[in-house]
C-alpha cells in the first residue's frame, strides 16, 4: 500500500462541490470513479479542504492509499488521461509517508476571491468571478479587513449548516488587493468555517459601496449572530489557491 499526495486544479461550475454527494456529480466522486477504474479497487480520497458548489481549486492538496503497484507519475498520468473531458486534473503527485494526512496534517489553508467591476456582463470569466457593475472603495475595505484578521469568535461569519465543534478561528490574512476592475480578496488561516471567506467577502462588497463602514464589520463580528451578517459572496469568485504542511 503506498499513499500518494495529489495536487489538484478544478472548475468547481459542474460540481456540487468537492465532497461526494447523493444529489450531484463531485469533484471526489470523478476522482474516485477514475482511480477505480484503474487499479480495479475503490479508493477514498481525503482533501485539506471541503469546497462548496461552483466554488474553484488552483491548488488542492489530498491524497489516496493505493494498493496496486504503480509510480506516481503513472499515476498522475493515468488520472488525466481518464478524468477527461471533466474540468479537473492533476498537478502533481508524489508518494508520502503513511502517516501525511491532506486534511489533519495541513497548517495553513490560503483562498483567493476574485471581483470584477464593470458594467458589462462577463464573458471569459464568467463564474469565475463576481461582477459588481459600479466601482468600489477599495480602501474602505482594507480597513475593514483591519477588523477581522486574528482570533475572534466568527460565528457571524459562518453558515447555519457549519458543522465545525467552534466558531473560534484564527484569521492570519484578510488582504484587498486592487487593479483596476479586479480586485482580489486573499484571506489565509490554519482552518475556516463553512462559507466564511464568502461571508467576510460580501460583507467588504458592502462596505466597497459605502452602504456600510469598516465599524460596521467589527460590529457585525461583535454580534456573534449570523443574522447581522450583511451578505454572502456567490461562489464563483472563490478559489482554494494553497495548503501548507510542516514539511513543504
Amino acid at each position: 500500500m503506498t499513499r500518494f499526495a495529489l495536487t489538484i486544479e478544478y472548475d468547481g461550475r459542474p460540481f456540487m462541490g468537492w465532497q461526494r454527494q447523493s444529489h450531484g456529480p463531485s469533484v471526489q466522486q470523478a476522482i474516485e470513479d477514475t482511480l477505480l477504474a484503474i487499479t480495479g479497487a475503490p479508493a477514498q480520497v481525503h482533501a485539506a479542504g471541503r469546497t462548496d458548489a461552483g466554488v474553484h481549486a488552483t491548488a488542492m492538496r489530498a491524497h489516496v492509499d493505493i494498493e496496486k503497484p504503480i509510480t506516481a507519475f503513472r499515476l498522475m498520468e493515468a488520472i488525466n488521461a481518464r478524468l477527461r473531458p471533466a474540468p479537473v486534473a492533476i498537478l502533481a503527485c508524489a508518494a508520502v509517508p503513511d502517516d501525511w494526512h491532506a486534511r489533519f496534517t495541513c497548517v495553513k489553508r490560503h483562498y483567493r476571491y476574485t471581483i470584477i467591476t464593470r458594467r458589462a456582463p462577463l464573458t471569459f470569466e464568467r463564474g469565475l468571478a463576481w461582477r459588481i457593475p459600479a466601482p468600489l472603495d477599495t480602501s474602505a475595505m482594507a480597513d475593514g479587513t483591519a477588523r477581522l484578521v486574528g482570533r475572534h469568535d466568527f460565528t457571524t461569519f459562518r453558515s447555519a449548516h457549519c458543522q465545525a465543534d467552534s466558531p473560534i478561528r484564527t484569521l492570519d490574512r484578510l488582504d484587498v488587493v486592487a487593479d483596476r476592475d479586479r480586485i482580489d480578496i486573499f484571506a489565509s488561516a490554519r482552518s475556516f468555517l463553512h462559507h466564511q471567506v464568502r461571508s467576510m467577502v460580501g460583507c467588504l462588497a458592502l462596505v466597497g459601496q459605502g452602504k456600510w463602514s469598516p465599524d460596521d464589520m467589527a460590529a457585525a463580528l461583535d454580534a456573534r449572530d449570523r443574522s447581522a451578517l450583511g451578505l454572502n459572496a456567490p461562489p464563483d469568485g472563490l478559489f482554494f489557491t494553497r495548503a501548507d504542511y510542516p514539511t513543504d
